[in-house]
């Protein structure tokens, strides 16, 4: 006998912990992420009216390549590393090109949580991790088949990750994870006791 996997869900992992000045780059990174949760009395906003447990950009500033360098910096590396991830999923993309959509920074105080969602429009979602203090959340991945398990049993507790459920990635600072912008995902309560500070994004297909 043998098993076939077909469909498969492929995630990307790299990192930019390895590449030379990433300590500098990083802390610039942080710096700014501080800098916009200080200034952005929009994004303050957005996140009280919606009970974000910290602060993200994501519904109040859309030009964070232009307005810091280091975050147009960062542009420049994930441009690449989405340009391999599509390699690797097989894209065909003809005359189009997968362009940043978005990018936005969240700073996840102890406790938050962001609930399960998937990101539509786009192709490409994934998410940099700048601070992960200890007991900080992984990213929580789920099963797209889930909703049609309809009377399927659990799986054992050591079913190999292939098998899983829900596969959670633990990240380090200078992890960048990228998935299908179909695969639902979430981020459990933060247990540090410091904040995590990760910068996501989105890539579409034009």
């Amino acid at each position: 006998m043998s098993i076939r996997p077909l469909f498969v869900t492929q995630v990307y992992e790299a990192t930019l912990a390895a590449e030379r000045g990433f300590s500098e780059f990083n802390a610039e990174l942080e710096e700014a992420a501080h800098m916009l949760a200080d200034e952005d009395l929009a994004g303050q906003a957005w996140c009280r009216e919606h009970a974000y447990g910290g602060y993200t950009s994501y519904a109040s500033l859309d030009d964070l390549p232009q307005r810091a360098s280091v975050f147009g910096a960062l542009k420049t590396k994930l441009d690449k590393h989405a340009q391999a991830y599509a390699k690797a999923l097989e894209l065909d993309l003809g005359r189009g090109r997968l362009r940043m959509d978005s990018l936005w920074v969240n700073i996840l105080k102890p406790d938050a949580a962001h609930s399960g969602h998937i990101h539509p429009h786009s192709v490409i979602s994934g998410t940099v991790y700048v601070a992960t203090p200890k007991g900080a959340s992984a990213l929580k991945l789920e099963d797209p088949r889930l909703p049609l398990m309809m009377a399927a049993p659990p799986r054992l507790a050591d079913a190999a990750e292939t098998a899983r459920t829900f596969v959670y990635l633990q990240p380090e600072p200078g992890s960048i994870l990228m998935w299908e912008s179909w695969l639902r995902h979430e981020v459990p309560p933060n247990a540090a006791r410091k904040e995590r500070i990760s910068i996501s994004f989105n890539y579409g297909w034009r």
